[in-house]
């Protein structure tokens, strides 16, 4: 969902038009008052952030179109930093502007400013912290590629996950290359709507399929807010028109469908109403809700498609095989497996019938594709014999031709997820290793890894093993949170929970927060903060999508590596020192190196947790130790005073000298460790 800029617009001052545009931003944080409903529970950014936990819990993400090479005058940004707004030589504000035409009611902002840069990065992530997960970035080409570079890089040091949309129109491809190479923007506009015809199209794509291939993605936006309608024309711009508007938005939208990489295809609100009034963001059009000419179910069939068919995902392979000039485009699509493969047939020519011919090898090589996935059961004019196939497309009609209905392998909503846990997967080994290594065997094997037993996974990137041994893995889940839950150096924190959610781990280590999204698997709904945290308290929210609304804290404390780690001999440790015994069954002993020494209601020789699943205070059956040695009738006590070596292993050893008289002295050695399967301590003692 791609909202347009949402702040406070112009109400008098340097108002223009009707209402004032929204890209005369007023404040670049706040929220516009006519937005917002009166409630005296709630102000703007509670119902902002509301809308996004709505959005969320469908599965779906928000996006936000926020300027910010320029503002409205009267702006909080204007007033206050006036240098920070561009002046001509004669000493006048600057208003920017693009095809010929200058944006009266706009001040354009001076990106010379370094604090500018920190102050515009701080507005992109207030909006992400209120639930924003990318940005149309308007004008985006008026701000130079290193001022993209901060900001993309500050912003995705706290969400990695955020995407940056460039709106280049107006502004030469050289700028939106450098906006998409250098400055860490991943999607920029396609031009493809404004192309018409054989050469239009067929030319426009071919620079499409190459420019993504090395900048970033494309994404075809059928229509644009800046553009007339696509149902307003009925036919070619600048041509007699011969048809209804209707059909020819129909061709345009899935035109740009299925053309697009990996999905990335747009269009405006009101498209598949047919709606025939421009936006103009000065003023109120209407958007033709409920009209009975809509291509509604047009596009739901284009979006499944786009979703759920391999060929139309990420690592699809495109090639175009219509020649130059032809006026059926024709767009070869495998799938990055090779099980799948679709052709797409595009007559450019909105008035008459086309054909295309095609190898008869290559036909066979597509599957002799005899199913159009847009009209499944309608006959294709196809004429085959010798050694060519020839096509026949009736004016402006668009195919997307397959062997069978449903694709071979993975599909629809089961390769979604398999994709979402294996770029998960790989994303978090990474995390552990910061080297370039990856699990092994391919992303089925990784994805089917992570769904199965998602902790096995994230021990196995930390020990580089199977993940069925010793696991540095905490787990949390929500019925936990009233407890402050321990996370050792060097382990994952994995937060499971029944229900989809996102979380941010804020304090410790983390910076101003970390955040993560769940994905779903065979274990729950996961996310994972990886290890390299820095010692500290944190806090842990979660907010669960379950209908509810009701986030979730709680209290964790990242561990320090201590200075009994290890299993090398410490000399005259701290008389605060503590060796913790377990044997992964809720049994403990934690003594304290000063043997006999108790300091809190947790020390014991033997204590359990006796519930089966959940944590509860233990139960102390031994409290303490304490021991002496008779060395020729002296009686020494075996604690700190006379410790010389220690091993916290485990097994956990002391060494202690004691007195014997007459200036000897005698060797102790003590041992303990827990018997693992079993809630027992066992001690030993020893005089080499």
């Amino acid at each position: 969902l791609h909202l347009l800029p949402v702040s406070p617009v112009p109400t008098t001052f340097a108002r223009f038009g009707r209402f004032g545009s929204p890209y005369a931003v007023q404040h670049l944080t706040a929220i516009d008052p006519a937005l917002v409903e009166f409630d005296k529970r709630t102000n703007g950014v509670d119902q902002f952030r509301e809308l996004a936990y709505a959005v969320h819990a469908r599965g779906a993400r928000l996006m936000l179109d926020l300027v910010i090479n320029h503002t409205g005058w009267g702006s909080v940004e204007w007033e206050e930093h006036p240098e920070w707004f561009v002046k001509k030589a004669d000493g006048e504000y600057e208003s920017p502007g693009a095809w010929d035409v200058v944006w009266e009611d706009l001040v354009e902002m001076d990106q010379r400013h370094v604090a500018l840069w920190d102050y515009l990065a701080d507005v992109f992530l207030t909006w992400c912290r209120r639930g924003v997960d990318g940005f149309r970035c308007d004008a985006g080409y008026k701000v130079p590629p290193h001022v993209w570079q901060f900001i993309t890089a500050k912003v995705r040091g706290e969400f990695p996950d955020t995407v940056f949309l460039l709106e280049g129109l107006g502004g030469p491809w050289e700028a939106t290359d450098a906006c998409l190479s250098e400055g860490g923007m991943q999607w920029a506009y396609s031009e493809l709507f404004q192309n018409h015809g054989a050469q239009g199209i067929g030319g426009y794509l071919d620079h499409h399929l190459r420019a993504s291939a090395y900048a970033g993605t494309l994404v075809h936006y059928s229509e644009t807010h800046d553009n007339s309608r696509l149902a307003a024309n009925g036919g070619i711009p600048g041509e007699p028109v011969t048809t209804d508007g209707r059909r020819w938005s129909l061709f345009r939208n899935r035109l740009c469908a299925l053309t697009s990489i990996g999905g990335g295809y747009g269009f405006t609100c009101g498209v598949e109403w047919c709606a025939t009034e421009q936006i103009n963001v000065h003023s109120s059009r209407g958007l033709s809700w409920g009209s009975p000419a809509n291509i509604v179910a047009e596009l739901g069939m284009l979006n499944r498609l786009l979703v759920g068919h391999p060929c139309f995902h990420g690592g699809a392979r495109l090639e175009r095989i219509s020649p130059p000039g032809s006026p059926v485009y024709a767009l070869r699509r495998d799938s990055e497996d090779g099980a799948n493969r679709c052709l797409v047939l595009v007559n450019t020519d909105f008035f008459d019938a086309r054909t295309i011919v095609l190898p008869a090898a290559l036909w066979t090589e597509l599957g002799s594709p005899s199913v159009d996935l847009l009209a499944p059961g309608a006959p294709l004019a196809a004429v085959g014999g010798g050694p060519e196939v020839v096509l026949t497309l009736g004016p402006g009609v668009v195919q997307c031709l397959a062997a069978s209905l449903v694709p071979s392998g993975l599909s629809g909503t089961a390769l979604l997820q398999a994709r979402l846990r294996a770029d998960w997967g790989y994303a978090r080994w990474g995390a552990a290793r910061s080297t370039e290594s990856s699990p092994d065997g391919t992303w089925q094997d990784v994805a089917a890894w992570v769904d199965r037993d998602p902790e096995g996974f994230l021990a196995a990137s930390v020990s580089g093993g199977s993940g069925d041994g010793y696991r540095s893995v905490v787990v949390w889940r929500p019925g936990e949170s009233s407890r402050i839950m321990l996370v050792p150096p060097g382990h994952w924190l994995l937060v499971v929970d029944t229900v989809p959610f996102r979380a941010v781990l804020a304090g410790a280590g983390s910076g101003p927060g970390r955040h993560a999204g769940s994905i779903a698997t065979a274990a729950g709904h996961v996310a994972a903060f990886a290890p390299g945290i820095s010692p500290g308290d944190a806090t842990l929210a979660v907010e669960r999508y379950d209908g509810a609304g009701l986030p979730v804290t709680a209290a964790l404390r990242f561990l320090g590596p201590g200075p009994l780690t290890g299993s090398t001999p410490q000399a005259n440790p701290p008389g605060d020192s503590l060796v913790l015994l377990t044997n992964g069954l809720g049994g403990m002993a934690r003594l304290a190196v000063d043997l006999g020494r108790i300091r809190s209601k947790y020390d014991c020789l033997l204590g359990a947790n006796l519930h089966a699943s959940v944590p509860v205070d233990r139960h102390i059956f031994a409290k303490r130790v304490r021991a002496w040695v008779n060395a020729d009738g002296f009686i020494s006590p075996l604690d700190a005073s006379n410790l010389v070596d220690f091993e916290s292993g485990p097994p956990a050893h002391w060494r202690f000298i004691a007195n014997a008289g007459d200036g000897r002295s005698v060797e102790v050695h003590l041992v303990a460790d827990m018997l693992e399967g079993e809630n027992a301590t066992v001690l030993a003692f020893s005089r080499p």
